[in-house]
């Protein structure tokens, strides 16, 4: 593996220049706030319908199949939070999880599934691009990039959606357990060069895995630091 505990302590705290009890303490924040419960409390489908606006929101946006759900899951320790589909593309609203009343995540449709209506399609043209650019609440975008594949169009359209709506987003590298250590820092300075040519890109760059747990401390810290 690439990570390290100081390698993921850094990526955690975006570069901030703190002592070992400050970045010690920054884990254990996010390991204390996903601790809480975290529940199910609101879906989405028309952007009417979304709920009454609240704390800081915190999205995950990827393509179909990137690994969203499982991350939750392994994010919460919950395996059943977000439903994990064999099926690209099931993930059709807007959900929203209430993370110990200080945090809502709010889990976005997959996009880029060819065999997708045009209707689902337009969704990210449409209802989530005015949810993107209208959510004073909404603090950042976690967009997720599978680490096995070649970045996809469709990706680079999101990225450009997003700078297009002023959103911060934060590229989350996914299934990480699949790459050696070589391939997988090629792919994080990939990701580190997309960020620096998108003007709404946060620059540090997280690597995950919900099968070995790689990069999910470091997510959580990341997290906890935007949390009310």
């Amino acid at each position: 593996m690439v990570d390290s505990t100081q390698h993921e302590i850094g990526q955690a705290l975006a570069g901030q220049n703190l002592t070992p009890e400050e970045q010690a303490a920054a884990l254990e924040a996010g390991r204390l706030l996903f601790a809480a419960e975290c529940t199910f409390f609101f879906g989405a489908q028309k952007l009417e319908q979304l709920p009454p606006l609240g704390g800081t929101e915190i999205a995950f946006a990827g393509r179909s199949n990137v690994g969203k759900s499982s991350l939750l899951n392994a994010l919460t320790g919950r395996n059943t939070l977000a439903r994990v589909s064999s099926e690209p593309g099931r993930t059709r609203q807007l959900n929203f999880f209430d993370l110990g009343g200080r945090l809502t995540l709010v889990d976005m449709p997959g996009y880029g599934y060819a065999r997708a209506s045009k209707d689902i399609k337009a969704d990210w043209q449409g209802m989530m691009f005015d949810y993107l650019r209208g959510r004073p609440t909404l603090r950042r975008v976690m967009l997720l990039l599978d680490s096995r594949i070649e970045l996809k169009q469709a990706d680079r359209d999101v990225m450009d959606l997003l700078d297009r709506a002023a959103v911060t987003f934060q590229l989350v590298l996914t299934k990480t357990d699949a790459l050696k250590p070589a391939a997988l820092a090629r792919k994080i300075a990939e990701a580190e060069g997309l960020a620096r040519v998108h003007a709404a890109a946060f620059p540090h760059i997280l690597h995950t895995s919900s099968e070995s747990g790689d990069g999910i401390p470091a997510l959580r810290a990341e997290l906890a630091s935007l949390a009310d």
